[in-house]
């Protein structure tokens, strides 16, 4: 039963990328009361999965893929659809959509020639999301239903361009750093030193299993 369970949030993040093509439909269709509706649910989701993962102690692999990959096509695709629609600036969903791109494809490019990445989102980072979401359901309520005021859009949308930019360099630093410190001790290990750190190796009491060298690599 409980190995049932720990897979909850993994469902619940599935739930949430099922979510994305109803709501940009319902935005598309100007059926925006529906649109908040669905996109509450789909925030609260994101909620209930984190928490349910920390608290306990139901994080996996797929979780930690399935939950930012469904934070990011949600907001994405409504990010888009408003843009489509006239309600948000094109530039400011194109810097967004640029951060997430970078990001993927930074992660992608890092595991390929570097090996596995594990990332917490920062504070910042976290923090984006919140402004993001908090924008998105400010410009469709004004749309349906004329608040908040637009000063306050325009301060949450101002609040989403400067952390967006924020969050987008400290991920490519983060990468960077992690990169420097899986190329700076290999390269200052001399050549003529290698064959004499073998034959230390081989006249020890046991060579450390092969596996168990890249068990400790991926974590």
């Amino acid at each position: 039963m409980s190995r049932s369970l720990r897979h909850i949030p993994n469902v619940i993040s599935a739930i949430r990328i099922l979510l994305v093509a109803p709501i940009a439909a319902a935005l598309a269709h100007h059926e925006l009361a529906l649109t908040i509706a669905l996109f509450g649910i789909a925030a609260a989701s994101d909620a209930a999965d984190g928490f349910l993962a920390k608290r306990f102690g139901w994080q996996s692999e797929l979780g930690a893929i399935l939950d930012p990959a469904a934070d990011k096509l949600l907001l994405a695709t409504v990010f888009i659809t408003l843009a489509y629609l006239g309600l948000v600036p094109l530039w400011l969903v194109a810097v967004a959509v640029a951060r997430d791109f970078v990001i993927v494809v930074g992660a992608i490019l890092y595991r390929y020639f570097l090996g596995p990445l594990r990332v917490r989102a920062s504070v910042v980072s976290k923090f984006n999301t919140l402004c993001q979401t908090a924008f998105i359901l400010s410009v469709v309520c004004r749309a349906e239903f004329s608040m908040p005021p637009a000063g306050t859009v325009m301060l949450l949308g101002a609040l989403v361009f400067v952390t967006v930019v924020i969050s987008g360099i400290d991920y490519v630093l983060i990468y960077g750093r992690r990169a420097l410190s899986l190329k700076g001790p290999a390269a200052a290990v001399p050549a003529a030193a290698v064959p004499a750190a073998a034959g230390h190796a081989a006249a020890g009491p046991a060579a450390a299993p092969l596996s168990a060298v890249e068990g400790d690599r991926r974590l």
